[in-house]
């Protein structure tokens, strides 16, 4: 690598870490805890029920928890260093990015890796302890493409054998980069027009059927072990057909246009009977057909599939051109902005609303949400207290309410605010699961799992509410 690359390595290796300086010493939330090396497997004997018992760990991916069971042995709970370990991963990832893009012969590829290591759609990968999974199955299946195409370039058996073992190491970090070999297909489609059996096909069949594998042994074990779950697969062909449609476009939206992104998106309710949702698939398919008819004049696109809308605020702002002092234009435009991340630019419009409507409970719960957003806790904390005088069953702000009082450590009145939330949508799951949550901070186990297992039966497939039970109930089970 040249001189200017290192520059280029360097450069982005410190930009990243300076980056998510924020997160550095983060504390553990939610599923941390049991993925930092629970008591009964940091011995030994622990080391060897990660690789052999599939229920040992919260997933059955042994070679990731053997990763946390050293880091555990090297320096504990202590968050600093897990934080770095991560943040150093996703840098190298976006390192191996720009060597794949350079063997590509992609244009400006160090601009594709900057993007990559800065983008904010990867925070919850890389800020949250328990998602290393994500740094290292990537960094482990970008190494494995990239001694793939060298592979691919002079068929050296050497560099076969490193892309296969790196392939199965990830394999064992997440089961996700089950699609490598289909990813290496679609490179290798765009970079020849066309693909042969022996040249393209053959060599990825062992790629091929350990993928498979890793896929039927993580469905089983999720299926088997995973507390309550009989009803996570339990969808017909059309709510998949209808899911992955709208998932396309969902993430597609938040690839390029990267506002409120959060751990946990509410979970849509999809529905056979209701026909705009089928508007999302047939969208997206006739994406492909378009790009696949204009294949002939370039295959890039279709290999890259893009697209983006966003024009809500550009409204907004024109409503407020025509009428400045319009009170629900200032309240539509500071709301839109919050949603955006633009808390800043939010605040002053949310001010203006509430300064004509002083009893406007929504521009309340804007403003301290986007105060939230800044970090401005005890104001964001008055603001959801005015929105709650105004209208007491409001259970959005009862719930964030409850979240910045749990985050200071004011567990009586944030469970107060969680049980009122319960009270207003009983079948929420994730009003359970946040009462929950709080009941474990406060100790109360039982209590804990009584929520959450309502959660779980509300919505089988709720994130976060299985491992946590499951945890609370082994602790149980304790001597």
């Amino acid at each position: 690598m040249s001189s200017r690359n290192w520059l280029f390595a360097l450069v982005l290796l410190v930009a990243t870490l300076l980056v998510y300086q924020p997160a550095w010493n983060g504390r553990p939330i939610w599923d941390d805890e049991i993925h930092i090396t629970t008591p009964e497997l940091r011995s030994s004997h622990g080391l060897t029920r990660i690789w052999t018992d599939p229920a040992a760990a919260p997933q059955y991916y042994p070679l990731l928890h053997t990763i946390f069971w050293v880091e555990y042995k090297l320096w504990d709970g202590w968050p600093l260093p897990y934080h770095l370990v991560t943040i150093l991963l996703h840098a190298t990832l976006a390192l191996l990015l720009f060597q794949i893009l350079r063997r590509l012969n992609v244009p400006v590829a160090w601009l594709g890796a900057a993007i990559f290591a800065l983008h904010p759609v990867h925070v919850e990968s890389v800020a949250w302890l328990s998602e290393v999974k994500n740094t290292l199955s990537g960094a482990l299946a970008a190494a494995a493409t990239l001694a793939y195409l060298k592979y691919d370039k002079d068929r050296q058996l050497t560099a076969y054998f490193l892309a296969f073992a790196l392939f199965v190491a990830g394999l064992m970090t997440k089961t996700a980069i089950v699609t490598l070999p289909i990813v290496l297909l679609i490179v290798f489609w765009w970079k020849r027009g066309k693909l042969a059996w022996e040249r393209d096909f053959k060599p990825l069949v062992p790629f091929f059927g350990v993928a498979i594998v890793a896929g039927i042994v993580t469905v089983w074990v999720e299926q088997k072990f995973c507390v309550e779950h009989d009803e996570t697969f339990d969808f017909s062909l059309v709510d998949r057909l209808l899911i992955a449609g709208r998932l396309f476009w969902f993430y597609l939206g938040k690839l390029f246009w990267p506002t409120d992104l959060t751990i946990i998106y509410p979970r849509w309710q999809i529905s056979e009977s209701v026909w705009w949702q089928y508007l999302f698939p047939i969208a997206a398919l006739a994406v492909l057909v378009g790009l696949w008819i204009a294949r002939r004049k370039s295959r890039g696109p279709l290999a890259a599939v893009q697209g983006s809308t966003d024009e809500a605020i550009a409204h907004f702002e024109k409503t407020l051109e025509i009428e400045p002092n319009y009170q629900f234009g200032q309240y539509n435009l500071g709301a839109s902005l919050v949603q955006k991340g633009d808390a800043a630019a939010a605040i002053p419009h949310l001010k203006s609303a509430l300064a004509a409507n002083p009893n406007h409970s929504k521009a309340y719960y804007s403003l301290a949400t986007a105060l939230a957003q800044r970090g401005q806790m005890d104001q964001a904390i008055e603001y959801y207290n005015r929105a709650l005088k105004l209208e007491p069953d409001f259970p959005d702000a009862h719930t964030n309410l409850a979240n910045l009082l749990l985050e200071k450590g004011e567990n009586e009145p944030a469970l107060a605010h969680y049980r009122k939330a319960v009270e207003l949508q009983p079948k929420n799951p994730g009003a359970h699961y946040n009462l929950g949550v709080g009941l474990v901070r406060r100790g109360e186990s039982d209590s804990a799992i009584a929520e959450l297992r309502i959660a779980l039966q509300l919505d089988p497939a709720y994130p976060d509410a299985e491992p946590l039970l499951r945890d609370l109930l082994a602790q149980k089970t304790q001597p």
